[in-house]
């Protein structure tokens, strides 16, 4: 039976296409950016701000040609990962780098690329690292399929307590991809960890592609790729708080999903994105609304492998 698409439906697509604005922003600066190179290789783009304090260690990083580089007699991934980390673990405490989490995140110029090195990973989106914040998330959408052929969302609402997007709404769950643990693997922890989903329940998630989006901030440059899944749940199933990033859990029919995404910022900002590529997937958003195409081609930007 295909999809019932929903009974309110706005007749244009501008207000899911401002939310995926919101995750693109800032390309305009670019030009500017500090190449960040480790053996030859630029891995990351950086705020010359950011490029100026990792000048003060000269013994660890080298200016040439505009670029900065991790310097040449760090020829392998523990030796660059040491001294790099020495320098990050400076700035922290001078309160240049700030949210420190203890977890480290590969650095690659592909996903399937060995690292180069291994960074902290609130220094990621500072180097501007593609490997390292790149592939940091795996938003799972869990989802319940009525008897009448109408769909629900289940969504999180964030912490209030939480560094960033507070009180936001959010996947049913979704983390960061640390470096030695597969996609698949890291969306089997989440589930359990965020939602006190069972592991054979997780395990019935489909990897259903993923969505990108790039920007430069005040902190620096993101190229961020969520590998997104698919979880359908059944009815009698009710995910729990478990680790204290989710306050609550709630049901939510996608007609109600779609108008709260499209009417405003409830919903942590990337978020969005996974749940338009979620409603384009499962037919909830329609070819025949003006900006479809637009909207589709959208959700995937930046180059990334």
């Amino acid at each position: 039976m295909p999809p019932t698409p929903p009974t309110r439906k706005p007749q244009s697509l501008q207000g899911l296409m401002q939310r995926v604005r919101e995750c693109n922003y800032g390309l305009h600066d670019l030009h500017s950016l500090v190449p960040l190179v480790v053996g030859g290789k630029m891995v990351g783009r950086m705020r010359p701000e950011f490029a100026a304090h990792l000048r003060r260690f000269p013994d660890v990083f080298q200016s040439a040609e505009g670029t900065l580089a991790v310097h040449s007699r760090y020829s392998n991934q523990d030796d660059r990962s040491r001294a790099v980390a020495e320098v990050l673990e400076t700035l922290c405490s001078e309160g240049v780098i700030t949210g420190w989490r203890d977890e480290l995140y590969p650095v690659t110029t592909s996903y399937y690329d060995e690292p180069c090195m291994l960074v902290e990973r609130a220094a990621a989106e500072y180097l501007g690292v593609f490997g390292a914040r790149g592939r940091s998330n795996g938003p799972v959408a869990g989802y319940v399929k009525h008897d009448d052929g109408s769909m629900s969302m289940w969504l999180g609402k964030r912490s209030s307590q939480k560094l960033h997007w507070a009180g936001k709404l959010d996947h049913i769950a979704a983390g960061g991809l640390p470096h030695g643990i597969s996609p698949t693997e890291n969306m089997v922890k989440e589930c359990h960890e965020e939602a006190h989903i069972p592991e054979e329940l997780a395990r019935r998630a489909s990897p259903v592609g993923v969505v990108t989006y790039e920007n430069v901030s005040e902190v620096g440059y993101a190229l961020d790729v969520l590998f997104c899944y698919d979880l359908p749940l059944p009815s009698d199933f009710s995910p729990e708080p478990l680790d204290g990033e989710v306050e609550e859990f709630q049901l939510m029919p996608v007609d109600q999903v779609v108008e709260i995404l499209s009417s405003g910022t409830k919903f942590k900002t990337n978020c969005s994105l996974v749940i338009i590529d979620f409603l384009i997937r499962h037919g909830v958003i329609m070819p025949e609304q003006p900006g479809y195409l637009e909207l589709v081609s959208s959700i995937r930007s930046g180059h990334f492998r």
